[in-house]
């Protein structure tokens, strides 16, 4: 059983996609790229590959939940025509393509390095990697790091319902990668890193905030148990307080690190 178990449905209706100019910026990494293989981890159910399926010519996907895969799989599918699409189920750390000579142009791991053991996803992308491949580290937070009138009550009302420290679905609380991700990249063989910043105002519904909370990994339904319907009648009501002419605004950062190898560097 995954920390997102179940999530799958959720996850494409109300997760927030790329914001247009992250889409450029990953898409300007493989321009002058012939062929370009994108490599996506903890790849969810497809915000990265829906946001750059045009620009690349072979994607692969892994994640450790089959839900997720199967469901980026129907989203895709329609989408790539010819391109070719491998779906890895397993750790980021684990993964092995099914050719020896694949190379990848672009890693991506959008909102799910912290799932990871960052330190052994980088090493063995050593491996599988073109020589002046990128690798993006991306995120935005979520609405449990958000930090508004909002998020703070909202954040607290789920503190109420299952304790203070963040849930990580059945499996406890979040114990993710503590080291800010820079200092992680610079220990790598990825250690030329350039960082972006893109603001994101984000415009959300009562309807939209409860079915992304149920598409995560701190506030899923499965860890209320039979509270849950107490619970999301105690969010609508906290959130219709909140919103303003139908919305409650959310003002994110949206931060893309790029590592890659120094120039010269050997393989």
């Amino acid at each position: 059983m995954t920390v997102f178990q179940g999530a799958a449905s959720a996850y494409p209706a109300y997760r927030p996609g790329l914001p247009d100019d992250v889409s450029a910026l990953l898409a300007s990494t493989v321009r002058d790229v012939p062929w370009p293989a994108l490599l996506d981890l903890g790849s969810g159910t497809g915000q990265v590959r829906l946001a750059l399926h045009s620009r690349v010519s072979r994607i692969d996907i892994v994640d450790v939940d089959a839900g997720m895969l199967a469901e980026a799989q129907r989203q895709l599918t329609p989408l790539i025509g010819d391109i070719p699409l491998s779906a890895y189920l397993g750790p980021a750390e684990d993964f092995t393509p099914v050719h020896p000579d694949y190379r990848a142009h672009l890693v991506a791991a959008c909102r799910s390095f912290h799932w990871m053991n960052a330190s052994a996803v980088l090493r063995r992308l050593e491996a599988v990697t073109a020589p002046d491949a990128h690798v993006a580290i991306m995120g935005d937070g979520s609405l449990w790091t958000a930090r508004s009138a909002w998020t703070d009550e909202l954040r607290a009302l789920i503190q109420s319902h299952l304790g203070t420290e963040r849930r990580a679905g059945s499996q406890g609380t979040y114990q993710g990668e503590r080291r800010p991700y820079r200092d992680v990249l610079v220990a790598s063989a990825f250690s030329e890193i350039t960082a972006h910043t893109v603001p994101v105002h984000r415009p959300w519904t009562v309807d939209g905030v409860l079915g992304y909370l149920d598409s995560t990994s701190y506030a899923a339904p499965g860890l209320f148990g039979d509270r849950h319907t107490d619970f999301r009648q105690e969010a609508r009501d906290l959130l219709t307080v909140h919103e303003v002419d139908g919305v409650l605004a959310e003002d994110a950062v949206f931060t893309v690190l790029f590592a890659r190898r120094p120039k010269g560097a050997g393989r």
